[in-house]
């Protein structure tokens, strides 16, 4: 699980800095101000819950496997993918209806961090 999250983690911050490029750089001009502030919405959650997931992995290493950290990862993953892309997608296409798939990203983050705290609060190992 460790190796897992770590590959995941540095996946996708590689990701976030590229997509944030992509939009500074090539988008901006085309989409509008509006548009780039939802974008870089998505980058910066994007980018801080795969800081998230390098966490996690080093928790891993640090206090041993559990079912919380497994789920804290995953909900981070699906976290950025329904958060982050469908903001990416909503600004680059305008298409208002994936506006409501957003909320369910904000939600796995959520319970990511809260799957996170659980797994401090029941290890042992943590003092």
């Amino acid at each position: 699980m460790q190796r897992t999250f770590a590959k995941w983690g540095t996946i996708l911050m590689a990701l976030s800095v590229g997509i944030g490029a992509f939009g500074a750089h090539l988008l901006e001009p085309r989409i509008g101000a509006d548009a780039i502030g939802v974008y870089e919405t998505g980058v910066h959650y994007h980018m801080i819950h795969a800081l998230g997931l390098l966490m996690i992995s080093i928790t891993v290493g640090q206090i041993g496997e559990s079912k919380s950290l497994k789920w804290a990862g995953w909900l981070l993953v699906a976290g950025i993918i329904l958060f982050s892309g469908s903001l990416y997608v909503l600004s680059i296409t305008g298409i208002k209806v994936l506006g409501a798939i957003t909320p369910l990203g904000g939600v796995a983050f959520i319970a990511g961090w809260l799957c996170y705290l659980s797994a401090f609060l029941r290890s042992e190992k943590v003092s």
